[in-house]
């Protein structure tokens, strides 16, 4: 019998903490397989900060460092610089890369840093109870939004994508999803164009993901996929923002 699938080496064999019907396990399964792919688990480090992508160490096999909350672009910067001939990538949520950590992706993105950022976007703050994001939808409720984000008050959600295309030093940026198994391929290939932008010294690379969170958007996990394929991208419009290529 012919195997379809099997466990990447590089993924450790435990149980997750995910949510049921959340994203992270899913992306974090590819991560694993393009490091087994390229044979590279001795020559690359994750940066996890805090929020949900901070499990991320306890799945990787590899050197993981964990930073404060927002700032593993500037610890990634720091690691990268000492080991230039290594893979460096972020893992990071939209609280955590777009609220705290704004001023951070915007410098490592301006000095064209050769670093690989992975940005989970799933519109809200996951660990800590569902309060609004900086990528929370016009009109979705969240415990600090109950009757929904209203700009007048809350502003707009922020489109990352776009804001880090006009710096110059940014090389590879494209937007993502994990709403059908299409598009989980289409996911894997931007995360492995954004290691190959590293690995050709190209600069700065962010391929953000829109990630669904049935917990917190108060819907099944169907329903969530659904929501990212009907309404999420109407905000987030998928597709390579921009290129080097």
């Amino acid at each position: 019998m012919q195997a379809i699938y099997e466990k990447p080496e590089t993924f450790i064999d435990t149980p997750t903490h995910f949510c049921p019907g959340c994203g992270h396990g899913i992306v974090l399964r590819l991560i694993a397989e393009i490091i087994d792919a390229w044979g590279i688990r001795s020559k690359t480090i994750g940066l996890a900060p805090v929020g949900c992508a901070v499990l991320a160490y306890n799945y990787l096999d590899i050197d993981m460092c964990e930073a404060a909350h927002g700032r593993p672009p500037a610890v990634a910067t720091g690691i990268k610089r000492v080991h230039p001939d290594h893979f460096v990538f972020a893992y990071q949520g939209d609280g955590d890369l777009a609220a705290i950590g704004m001023a951070e992706i915007i410098h490592a993105a301006n000095r064209g840093e050769h670093i690989t950022f992975i940005f989970v976007n799933n519109a809200i703050y996951g660990m800590t109870n569902g309060q609004m994001a900086p990528t929370t939808l016009i009109g979705q409720k969240s415990a600090t939004t109950p009757k929904g984000r209203n700009p007048s008050n809350d502003g707009y959600p922020i489109r990352i994508c776009e804001l880090l295309s006009v710096l110059e030093g940014s090389s590879y940026i494209e937007r993502v999803s994990l709403s059908s198994p299409e598009n989980i391929r289409k996911t894997k290939k931007a995360i492995e164009k954004g290691f190959k932008t590293q690995k050709e010294k190209r600069g700065f690379s962010l391929i953000e993901i829109l990630s669904p969170c049935p917990v917190y958007w108060r819907m099944s996990a169907n329903e969530s996929m659904k929501h990212i394929e009907e309404t999420m991208t109407g905000t987030f419009p998928l597709g390579i923002v921009k290129d080097w290529e």
